[in-house]
């Protein structure tokens, strides 16, 4: 399953800043509809994700009813993106 949204960056401070876009309540829910096919544990679900021309692999986080998609330093950069933007994300769903 493809998905494109338009996602907000948010930032979760652990040990280290971590910086994620927030899937949208509609997106969240045609994927909570497939999340157990998906998952490998954790309700974490494999994806392939992409923001302007660059694409990388990672896991969407499940996150209070919804999920989050991990933005890499190296994708923040090329993309110039930074706390509170609004990004582009389009979603391959199963890596």
């Amino acid at each position: 399953m493809d998905l494109a949204f338009d996602a907000e960056v948010i930032e979760w401070r652990g040990p280290a800043p971590f910086y994620y876009a927030v899937v949208p309540e509609q997106a969240a829910e045609d994927i909570a509809d497939l999340a157990r096919e998906l998952t490998y544990g954790w309700g974490c679900i494999p994806v392939t994700a992409r923001i302007g021309e660059t694409r990388w692999t990672t896991s969407l986080f499940p996150k209070d009813g919804g999920y989050l998609v991990p933005l890499k330093v190296a994708v923040r950069r090329a993309e110039g993106v930074d706390l509170g933007d609004v990004v582009g994300v389009r979603l391959t769903l199963g890596g």
